[in-house]
């Protein structure tokens, strides 16, 4: 269960991180359709950079999400600690917007 809750930690960070900057719409998920959704609303420019730390970082969440159920390997930790990586820089890429 650790491993989920870490998931959804990582998630939550994520949308948070993004969320804190000012836009028309929130981004509500990480799924490809909430991201469309979210660049739809906002004009955003699907080649910027932020929008492929999102889409670079949900990649990664799936890929979290369907090993949670089975044991934690290297490479599910190594995922997790690009997710973290990924998220300073949609952090530092927010920052540069703004």
């Amino acid at each position: 269960m650790t491993e989920f809750n870490n998931r959804i930690a990582a998630q939550r960070e994520i949308l948070l991180t993004v969320n804190s900057a000012h836009w028309r719409e929130e981004l509500y998920g990480m799924s490809s359709g909430a991201i469309d959704r979210w660049l739809l609303a906002n004009n955003i420019d699907r080649s910027s950079r932020l929008v492929s730390l999102l889409l670079e970082a949900a990649g990664k969440l799936f890929f979290l999400a369907n090993k949670s159920q089975e044991q934690v390997t290297a490479e599910y930790r190594l995922r997790s600690s690009e997710v973290s990586g990924l998220t300073e820089e949609i952090r530092l890429a927010l920052q540069r917007k703004n």
